[in-house]
């Protein structure tokens, strides 16, 4: 409806209520004057004043106590029924006026629209005070969580009724939203045609609503939600009102999206605004830019180093840039950067993968710059793929490293009979330590290749992988058997165990797939007695093969992880370590205390774990057997009797038995 139309009808309003009073007035005069000028006249003084409609049974009964002939009373009715009639027609053109001047007011708040809140708050207000019903809303759908959320309310007093929202085709605005058609309720939780559910209900019953008139709020062909008027108790809403709110509904529609098209239009400025600003920094970039690309070039002509790029990318990013082991790096963003081949943000930093032909080599990590600009990150971006050529240059140097450890390692697993000073003096040359304490580490990818190429190439990037570590280490490092064989020192605080878990991880994040690692015992003094060696690669292997038979690919283990079966793997048959690490607790303590823990297991396990037999083999009472068994659950742990470690308790009493004869 044009603001014209709306003057028009404002001003034609009053002239025709007047027009259809004096019409009806004419008409009852016309009707009753064969009665006499006073038939009439209570009931024109009752329209002039305004009276309500209960008013005007007085005349009536007046005349009837007073006695009147029935014909007096009869044009008397006559007469109250045209005024009656005649004070509708008024009415209801009051009324109408009264509704085109509150959407005449309304369509001129939404064209001056400032505030989107305001003029939907005023929408449900005129709309509340039209209908005359309690309670106003104004719900709007949410296109992302796929629901109709309340907007504005008028009258609501329940909290969780404002904060209600509705899945499309629940309740009563749900089915509105979904259908776009008006729906009315005259008592909402005895109407089966809506979808009730247990949020909407009870935030419809504590507002204490009954009564409920919903009309869509549609653009174009698309409802963007629904505005409602309800009471507090049971009603009827005529069609004009149902249309009235309708019309409610088309300037609220228009309102969101003039305000949605001043927000496209306030974000487009900003977004020209933004542009301008980024082309009067172009020359700034360009600039920055071009520094960068001199400073790398000079670091790559002269031999520079990863920390030598990442000092210049600092200065020129004015950030603090570093350059990390894969290991280091968060791994979610760096398997990212690897992928798309560009710098993605992690937190307030930014992650450029550092690889080459596939391989992970590090990252470049530029710490507490969140704001990078295009050019920015592609200056960072860059930079990483320098420094991956300056890795593959030192990896083209260290590989004949590599392959002077790999020698040194395959002689010691060869077992030459080698001058043990000049088995030292090699390994000085390679930072290795022969007279520190070591371990044999048997590695194997588990993945199954495609084909030739792809296993030798995956082998590749494990020997790869494993002689870096070496090198890192201060250890050695050879390809060997279809794997890779390394030897590590073995520091404070380690054990084999410790050392094999570490390279598994380390190993299989450098090529992306898992592998395995099985782990020797400790060896030492391996320049005087390099011999072990072979024997500690093969106790290495079977450890390698337990993880692969047990189904623990991509894990790293020793012997001693295997129970008793570590005494297969083994190569020294270590018969000592393995009692102390079953039973050892349950000796020591017999040993402190003069107790017969050890003796009642053997009697325990000997008499098919039965108490009461037992009681009767160490001729004690049945809880003195229950006391020591407890005992021995807290030194040995509460699944102390499950069958696995069961099964190695028993052997583990059976070498101790042995063992104690041998020393007698």
């Amino acid at each position: 409806m044009s603001r014209d139309h709306l003057q028009s009808a404002e001003r034609s309003a009053p002239e025709a209520g007047a027009r259809v009073g004096r019409a009806r007035a004419s008409d009852l005069g016309a009707r009753t004057s064969d009665l006499g000028p006073a038939a009439e006249t209570p009931f024109l003084e009752l329209l002039a004043r305004g009276a309500s409609a209960d008013a005007y049974e007085q005349p009536v009964l007046l005349a009837r106590a007073e006695g009147q002939t029935a014909e007096r009373i009869a044009a008397l009715e006559q007469a109250k029924l045209l005024a009656l009639r005649v004070r509708s027609e008024l009415e209801g053109r009051r009324r109408r006026e009264a509704e085109l001047s509150a959407l005449f007011e309304t369509a001129h708040d939404l064209a001056g629209l400032r505030d989107l809140d305001a003029v939907l708050q005023a929408i449900v207000q005129r709309a509340r005070s039209l209908l005359g019903t309690d309670i106003a809303y104004l719900s709007l759908n949410d296109p992302v969580r796929g629901d109709t959320y309340m907007r504005v309310t008028e009258g609501s007093v329940a909290a969780r009724f404002q904060q209600l929202r509705l899945g499309m085709g629940e309740g009563l605005g749900g089915l509105v939203a979904q259908t776009a058609r008006p729906y009315v309720t005259e008592d909402y939780f005895k109407d089966g045609r809506f979808q009730h559910t247990l949020a909407i209900d009870a935030g419809v019953r504590d507002e204490g609503l009954v009564a409920i008139l919903g009309v869509p709020l549609m653009l174009g062909h698309h409802v963007i939600g629904v505005l409602f008027a309800a009471d507090r108790r049971a009603r009827v809403f005529e069609r004009e009102q149902i249309a009235l709110l309708g019309s409610f509904a088309a300037l609220a529609a228009a309102a969101i999206d003039t305000a949605n098209l001043l927000t496209e239009t306030r974000s487009a400025l900003a977004d020209l605004e933004r542009a301008n600003e980024i082309i009067r920094d172009r020359s700034g970039v360009i600039e920055r830019a071009s520094d960068v690309h001199d400073r790398l070039a000079e670091l790559v002509l002269r031999g520079g180093g990863v920390h030598d790029v990442a000092a210049a990318v600092s200065e020129v990013l004015g950030g603090a840039v570093e350059f990390t082991e894969a290991s280091a790096a968060p791994p979610d963003a760096l398997e990212a950067s690897r992928a798309e081949g560009h710098a993605v943000r992690h937190q307030s930093d930014w992650i450029a993968a550092v690889t080459a032909g596939g391989e992970l080599l590090g990252a470049l990590v530029l710490r507490g710059h969140p704001g990078l600009d295009p050019v920015d990150q592609r200056t960072l971006e860059r930079a990483a793929m320098v420094t991956s050529l300056l890795l593959l240059a030192r990896r083209s140097a260290a590989e004949a490293e590599q392959r002077v450890r790999g020698e040194l390692l395959d002689d010691l697993l060869d077992a030459r009979d080698r001058d043990p000073r000049l088995l030292r003096e090699r390994a000085a040359r390679l930072h290795a330590d022969l007279d520190a304490t070591q371990v044999v580490l048997a590695a194997r990818l588990e993945g199954v290749a495609a084909d030739a190429d792809q296993e030798a190439d995956a082998r590749r990037r494990l020997w790869a992988a494993a002689s870096h570590l070496a090198a890192t280490r201060h250890g050695l490092a050879a390809a060997r058997d279809g794997g890779t064989v390394l030897l590590l020192p073995l520091t404070a605080g380690d054990t084999a165990t410790d050392v094999a878990r570490r390279t598994a991880r380390h190993l299989g994040t450098a090529v992306h797939e898992p592998v395995t690692v099985g782990a020797s015992g400790p060896l030492r003094d391996l320049a005087d007695r390099p011999g072990p060696v072979a024997t500690a690669y093969a106790e290495a292997r079977r450890c390698l093969d337990a993880l692969s038979l047990l189904g623990r690919s991509g894990d790293g283990a020793a012997a001693e992880d295997f129970g008793f079966l570590g005494l297969l793997l083994a190569g020294d048959r270590d018969i000592t370590g393995f009692v102390d690490r079953t039973i050892g607790p349950v000796v020591a303590y017999d040993e402190r205390r003069g107790t017969g823990l050890l003796r009642t297991l053997d009697a325990y396990f000997a008499c098919g774990m039965s108490p009461a037999r037992t009681k009767d083999a160490l001729h004690v009472h049945v809880n003195t057997v229950a006391q020591r068994l407890e005992r021995v659950g807290r030194l040995l742990g509460d699944d102390w009797q499950s069958p696995s470690r069961a099964l190695e308790i028993q052997l583990a009493l059976r070498l101790h038995r042995l063992s104690a004869r041998e020393q007698r």
